[in-house]
């Protein structure tokens, strides 16, 4: 049995799950604070993906947090797989809204001067956003490759 640095049933895996989490999380309550942000089909992509990386990382923080408190070993194959497959998919879905809303923001402060008028202030709060997912992305990242290599040593 391997002991890797965000291996799941340990407390490094914990805080990463739970700093997925609490990026994610922040990043659609600012998103939400933003006025105009359902104008763009990226931003709301952004906010469903994260969402779902929030339900996925919870439900793996809580499975951590039993395997802790019942100093349980949750390197199974069956298991190892379960988590390598779904890092991935909600590791997919969260580069592709953060980079689609990243475009757009890009495209609102650079190209359409959107940013720069007095009408339109919450370009700040966009960037701030996708700033948030691209970081809770990274934690899944990490997470992903953890798993991976977790599964080839099982």
């Amino acid at each position: 049995m391997k002991v890797l640095f965000g291996s799941p049933g340990r407390l490094s895996g914990l805080v990463l799950r739970m700093g997925q989490c609490s990026f994610a999380a922040s990043s659609i309550g600012i998103m939400l604070s933003a006025s105009g942000y359902s104008a763009s089909t990226a931003f709301c992509y952004l906010i469903a993906s994260m969402g779902l990386q929030i339900l996925w990382s919870f439900t793996l923080a809580c499975v951590d947090m039993q395997a802790l408190r019942l100093r349980r070993n949750l390197q199974h194959p069956v298991l190892l797989s379960l988590f390598v497959v779904g890092d991935w998919v909600t590791s997919l879905l969260s580069l592709a809204a953060a980079s689609a809303s990243a475009g757009v923001v890009l495209l609102y402060a650079r190209d359409l001067n959107f940013c720069s008028s007095i009408i339109h202030p919450p370009c700040t709060k966009f960037q701030i956003s996708v700033a948030l997912a691209f970081i809770s992305w990274f934690l899944l990242a990490i997470s992903s490759y953890v798993m991976f290599w977790l599964l080839c040593s099982v």
